[in-house]
């Protein structure tokens, strides 16, 4: 039997250990041995990585895909959607998504891996109907999660929901790294019975079940698993690729690597892991098995930029009541799994909650409007009393949040931004975060002003 891998220190990997944080310039020069390393998937793009580039590391998200997809073109690129809420933290309308996926194709995606952070199947739809149109691989993902409302029964009806609308492949994604070994066996088991489709099992290793996760899920039929090269696993990132690749092969799998490349990568990454632990961005907390994850069920992008809001604030001395505080709010708003946006949504009120001394005294826009219904069906009903707290007399809305937004969206943002947009992926890039985008495209252009003047000053020279 063969077991293929998606490596994911491009992408989910730094997220949860370095908040994202690492720049196209500190991996180029490994990506053509990731290429040749034999991996299903290099999991590049998508998540926060958007968001990141344009905020913190100053670069263009789509330039930096395209060199990724310039240097590995033997590898499937994949990303990570967030549906009808594409790579930003709200709703955007359909023709906004459809348009950002077939961008994302055409710079170099192979597979586009979409979730939902409520489940809510209408939510990714148009996501799926076009990433299929445009002739890439569409993985439907389901947000793992446990609560009275999340069953088996439950997932295996989401996932035939899925089949038909067009993926194909269905992707486990365990967030928090809270998929025991017997529910990994049981789940994926189900799916195969229910599905004809491969089964990608994705999770963390947070709570130290990772390992044990994956190998029963190997023995379930599980296809292809998520891992991390060494000095980028472990802790709130994924287990081991070396690790698991070794021990599979001894149990008689066949996993394609190739294990040169795999130990160049390692000796690649440890200086560049080093680097991030001295300078304060890897924090030894996000390397640490925690088992209280098993409890309130934050993921590993979520417990690092937790850590990064209380340190901040200057209350890192409120982290275990902040944590205690996670589970009770998201009770109240319905058992979300915790997936961005809704880890961040529920996260920061814990924060705020535990801050402020009285839960709810302090509300964000985002929860508002997660209360208002604009982020699709709860699995289970929000806590009405809370609501109503929240919501102040204002209704909740009906139907399909996606269904009321404006269709012209692209024409007016394209129009706002006038010659400062020089493609359609600068438009796409205001309309995911605009004053963002805006201080980006500005940045942009003042040093491409100065590289200029640079450059006429040497030739006069």
């Amino acid at each position: 039997m063969k077991v293929q891998f998606t490596e994911t220190v491009l992408r989910d990997a730094n997220q949860s250990l370095v908040a994202t944080r690492l720049g196209f310039d500190q991996f180029e020069p490994i990506l053509q041995t990731i290429d040749r390393a034999g991996f299903y998937s290099a999991e590049c793009w998508g998540g926060a990585t958007f968001d990141v580039c344009l905020r913190f590391l100053k670069e263009d998200p789509w330039e930096r895909l395209r060199k990724i997809r310039a240097a590995m073109p033997n590898t499937k690129l994949q990303m990570l959607l967030r549906g009808q809420n594409i790579l930003g933290y709200k709703h955007y309308p359909d023709d906004i998504v459809r348009r950002f996926v077939r961008a994302s194709v055409k710079n170099g995606i192979d597979i586009v891996r979409i979730f939902d952070a409520l489940n809510d199947t209408q939510n990714l739809r148009v996501a799926i109907e076009e990433t299929v149109r445009s002739g890439a691989i569409a993985s439907g993902a389901i947000s793992y999660t446990t609560s009275p409302v999340h069953t088996q029964a439950k997932y295996v009806e989401m996932v035939k929901e899925l089949r038909e609308m067009g993926v194909s492949t269905i992707c486990i994604k365990d967030m928090a790294g809270i998929l025991s070994p017997k529910a990994a066996y049981d789940l994926v088991s189900a799916i195969k019975d229910a599905v004809d489709l491969p089964v990608v099992v994705h999770t963390h290793s947070t709570t130290g079940l990772a390992f044990m996760t994956y190998l029963k899920a190997i023995e379930a039929g599980a296809d292809v698993i998520d891992t991390a090269i060494s000095p980028f696993s472990g802790g709130t990132s994924q287990p081991a690729t070396e690790t698991l690749d070794f021990a599979l092969r001894e149990l008689g799998y066949e996993t394609g690597l190739d294990g040169d490349c795999l130990l160049k990568m390692a000796d690649f990454f440890k200086p560049v892991r080093a680097a991030f632990l001295a300078d304060g961005t890897l924090n030894p907390i996000s390397m640490a098995t925690d088992t209280q994850c098993l409890t309130y069920q934050i993921p590993g992008g979520m417990l690092s930029n937790l850590l990064s809001q209380l340190k901040t604030l200057g209350a890192l001395d409120k982290f275990d009541e902040a944590l205690a505080e996670t589970p009770r709010v998201r009770a109240d708003m319905g058992y979300p799994p915790l997936v961005t946006p809704t880890s961040q949504l529920v996260g920061t009120q814990a924060v705020q909650n535990v801050l402020s001394g009285e839960r709810y005294k302090n509300v964000g826009a985002e929860l508002r409007a997660y209360c208002r219904g604009e982020y699709g069906r709860t699995p289970a009903p929000i806590n009405e009393a809370v609501r109503a707290k929240i919501l102040n007399g204002e209704k909740p809305i009906e139907g399909r949040y996606a269904d009321s937004l404006p269709d012209d969206t692209f024409e007016k943002a394209k129009a706002q931004l006038g010659d400062t947009a020089r493609c359609e992926e600068d438009v796409l890039s205001y309309i995911a975060f605009p004053p963002v985008a805006e201080k980006f495209f500005a940045e942009r252009a003042a040093a491409e002003e100065k590289r200029c003047r640079y450059s006429i000053v040497a030739v006069e020279d």
